[in-house]
């Protein structure tokens, strides 16, 4: 046997194995940017077949709209720097879906240091992406829960931490009001023995339906405090309109007409509602500002119940 002759069948026992494997090899000339080879494994995988894969035009138009741009100059700048890379994208099969692709590419140099051309694997990486989304949409959908207060299903105390921080901060910066009123159900451990935790739990659910529909504004936020308590976040809001949302609060679930056999104050549910306006300074804390409001929720209960206190 020649060396010529063993070399030709090393090259043909090389080829027969890059054949053999998902994976699809290719190679572009550098110069020319036309594909030198490519896998027949692509004609299975996208459909098009290989002798329709002529230049490097192909590879970008067969590719998503959305990844084009991006993945394109990416290979490109990286190609020209010599550094060896990956890409993600997604491939236009045939029939008009898409596939997602890791493109995995070597660069090859000439002896002067110029490139010489690139080569290079694609892999279907469809399943493992759609693994990836269905984590993703896991994770927000725990991400939403653990912001959520599982009985009432409006926010939970973890998520009005969050809110009121960056509401406050807002306010802070943009120099505007933000307006909070704390929420408690009148007489709510009696409700809860004359009626059993079962109907306590359906008129928390009533009560925080009804917070909802009295501030709907879009960035009006309602949150479970804790207990029997409900707190409302009102940015970009006055005093003046901030009593009229938390006394439409208060209108609302008296004019529910819950019964509530137990109350001292009527013989339907009622709340006291605390409620305060700042205007905050930069490096003014929001802690004051909601212990403010709590103890006027307080200092409603003690006036008799069943009204709102904004000073």
């Amino acid at each position: 046997m020649t060396i010529d002759t063993k070399m030709d069948l090393d090259n043909d026992t090389y080829k027969t194995l890059l054949e053999s494997t998902r994976a699809i090899p290719w190679k572009i000339d550098w110069d020319t940017m036309q594909f030198a080879y490519i896998g027949p494994q692509i004609e299975e995988l996208l459909g098009w077949e290989p002798s329709s894969w002529v230049s490097v035009q192909d590879w970008a138009d067969r590719m998503h709209p959305e990844d084009r741009d991006w993945a394109v100059n990416f290979c490109v700048a990286q190609s020209k720097a010599g550094v060896d890379h990956e890409a993600d994208y997604r491939a236009l099969n045939k029939n008009g879906d898409y596939v997602w692709i890791r493109d995995v590419v070597h660069v090859v140099r000439k002896e002067d240091g110029d490139v010489d051309s690139l080569i290079g694997f694609m892999f279907d990486i469809s399943e493992r992406k759609r693994t990836e989304e269905q984590l993703a949409a896991l994770r927000r959908e725990l991400e939403e829960l653990s912001f959520k207060d599982g009985l009432t299903g409006v926010a939970n105390r973890r998520r009005f931490d969050v809110v009121m921080e960056t509401e406050w901060n807002n306010a802070c910066r943009n120099k505007q009001p933000v307006s909070v009123l704390m929420l408690d159900i009148d007489c709510f451990k009696q409700y809860n023995d004359h009626y059993g935790h079962l109907e306590g739990d359906q008129c928390l659910k009533r009560v925080a339906k009804l917070l909802t529909l009295a501030a709907s504004r879009p960035r009006d936020f309602v949150a479970r405090f804790g207990g029997e308590e409900f707190i409302v976040v009102m940015p970009d809001t006055n005093e003046t309109e901030a009593y009229k949302i938390a006394s439409r609060c208060r209108e609302l679930i008296a004019n529910e007409h819950i019964p509530h056999t137990g109350s001292d104050v009527s013989k339907y549910l009622t709340a006291s509602i605390g409620l305060s306006t700042a205007m905050p300074d930069c490096g003014d804390e929001a802690l004051p500002f909601i212990e403010q409001t709590d103890r006027r929720m307080y200092q409603a209960k003690q006036r008799g119940r069943n009204t709102v206190v904004n000073d």
